[in-house]
């Protein structure tokens, strides 16, 4: 099997320090986290980014200064930023940090449902757009799935040249309006993406360390960090993300499964396109 690619996704735009101190809003914050879980064997940053308040922002300015001081602190590490930014920004409010031409970042495939009167919009017109606007700024999008049907999305408008292949999905397994975080639909997702695809997979809440092992055992990557999990074990907040990161680190170990490093994270994702690889 390939080595296993693990990304942090340090702080996202919901969790915040009234559910775990830990969680990251600043600048400082950013850079700490980041170093933590390259240390302890991130390959890639999932990067949202807030105002020093905790404010979810997609501020191209402030994802600037965030991916400055990662890159000052830890050089060689993927910077992934998100283009979902949170529930109810405009679509050029979400694409912001495309602007400054990082190696990845998502490309949200579907709508879903978050709860309540919560939606999380994401049009064919809109994939199209912020698809189009990565291959012209040379980003490898990883695709983000929240059911099946997203991953049948992502084939269509790659055929039609908005997404290039292979692509890299991100399964996100357990959230409110998506699919459940199960071997049974795991495998169903596994099976659906296209040859020479790789993917990772997020289990949401208390489905982040079952589904890390699953798909460390069926050759998939894993993503895990406070934005999708706040607790180490059950009833045990995490003191930080790294210590999430370890754990699946010692799970990867007991499996045997080697932990990629940032350049050989970029072997992987990036082979066939050499077109679009940056070397850090």
């Amino acid at each position: 099997m390939e080595k296993l690619i693990i990304t942090a996704a340090i702080c996202g735009a919901e969790v915040t320090k009234e559910h775990n101190p830990a969680v990251p809003y600043t600048i400082q914050e950013i850079g700490d986290e980041s170093v933590a879980c390259a240390q302890a064997g991130a390959s890639i940053i999932h990067l949202h980014v807030r105002t020093d308040d905790g404010t979810p922002t997609q501020d191209k300015d402030r994802y600037a200064a965030a991916i400055a001081e990662i890159k000052r602190r830890c050089p060689n590490v993927i910077i992934q930023p998100s283009t979902g930014g949170a529930v109810g920004m405009t679509a050029t409010e979400r694409m912001q940090p495309l602007e400054l031409s990082p190696e990845m970042a998502t490309l949200d495939c579907g709508t879903v449902n978050f709860g309540g009167d919560e939606i999380f919009v994401n049009t064919e017109n809109m994939i199209k757009e912020f698809g189009t606007k990565m291959i012209e700024m040379g980003v490898k999008p990883e695709v983000e799935v929240f059911d099946k049907g997203m991953i049948d999305t992502a084939i269509n408008l790659s055929k039609k040249g908005f997404i290039q292949m292979p692509m890299h999905f991100n399964f996100v397994m357990g959230v409110n309006g998506g699919i459940a975080a199960t071997a049974r639909d795991f495998a169903f997702l596994k099976d659906s993406i296209p040859t020479g695809s790789t993917f990772t997979a997020t289990g949401i809440g208390r489905y982040q360390f079952p589904m890390a092992v699953i798909s460390i055992v069926s050759g998939g990557h894993v993503r895990v960090g406070l934005e999708d999990n706040i607790y180490l074990e059950k009833g045990v907040l995490a003191k930080s993300n790294a210590d999430l990161v370890q754990k699946v680190v010692r799970l990867a170990k007991e499996l045997g499964r080697e932990i990629a490093t940032p350049n050989e994270a970029r072997e992987i994702l990036w082979k066939n396109h050499a077109n679009l690889a940056h070397t850090g």
